[in-house]
């Protein structure tokens, strides 16, 4: 018997809802006979494997609220997993996805979404992809974003987005509009200014992030950072501030060079 077959037959045997078959030599679903019929699963790690493909009958496990699909080589998922009633935490990190399903910003409750590492831009989002208001907590480093769309800023409950090492030219003002964020994860852009609503966001406190090294600020921004976020904040609310980002915007100066090499990351492998 194959190490994922016990795990499901033992799961059936105590009528466990957690379900670990993290890091078991996966390549498909399709080797782990009766998963799909063990519709008490509140959690599923599938983590660490070499998944392909995610079956659209995963939507038959309505109980789910964890799913980790971490580090394997998913290049798209299924439309249906939007429908999952009660999925609170997706984990797609370390995969290979090129774009989004339609229809994927559907989760009813979905609180935290991980989509590090993968292949993703401003270009593969679908439609509905901001409107999903339970979101606590987005992750979408390591991608290839250069604009963040200004609807981010229907995500009224996000806590902590994270934009880093993509290669982002500029981000919306919009981003004032999330007055719950406290962590904001900027790291390795290729940005030169920030909106001055930024500035109005509570950032700066112990328990708050604002992470913005790595990019290409104009001077006074770089003054700043070296003193520590609070004193960039605190630039960004200045008069001063405002017109000099004003007239920066206006001007459009080419942005900066791309200088990352992606083409060799994982995720772009066939």
């Amino acid at each position: 018997m194959s190490r994922a077959k016990k795990v499901i037959e033992e799961a059936k045997e105590i009528n466990n809802p957690e379900i670990d078959l993290v890091d078991k030599g996966l390549s498909s679903l399709d080797e782990v006979p009766g998963l799909f019929n063990l519709a008490n699963i509140t959690r599923l790690s599938l983590s660490h494997n070499k998944i392909q493909v995610v079956p659209a009958v995963l939507a038959n496990l309505i109980n789910l609220e964890i799913l980790n699909f971490a580090n394997n080589h998913i290049q798209e998922l299924p439309g249906s997993l939007s429908s999952l009633p009660k999925l609170r935490i997706l984990n797609v990190s370390l995969n290979r996805l090129n774009s989004l399903p339609r229809g994927f910003g559907s989760f009813p409750v979905l609180e935290i979404l991980d989509l590090t590492y993968n292949n993703l831009s401003e270009k593969n989002l679908p439609g509905n992809f901001f409107i999903m208001d339970s979101l606590r907590a987005l992750y979408l480093g390591d991608n290839d974003f250069e604009y963040l769309p200004p609807e981010i800023g229907n995500l009224k409950n996000l806590q902590i987005l994270s934009m880093r090492e993509n290669d982002l030219i500029e981000v919306p003002r919009e981003l004032g509009n999330l007055t719950r964020l406290r962590e904001l994860h900027l790291q390795g852009n290729r940005l030169v200014v920030l909106p001055p609503e930024i500035g109005s966001l509570d950032l700066a406190s112990n328990k708050s992030a604002l992470r913005i090294e790595g990019n290409f600020w104009i001077p006074p921004i770089e003054d700043q950072l070296k003193l520590g976020p609070s004193h960039v904040l605190d630039y960004l609310r200045s008069e001063t501030y405002k017109v000099l980002y004003s007239r920066q915007m206006s001007a459009k100066p080419p942005p900066p060079p791309q200088t990352l090499d992606k083409s060799k990351k994982a995720s772009r492998a066939a």
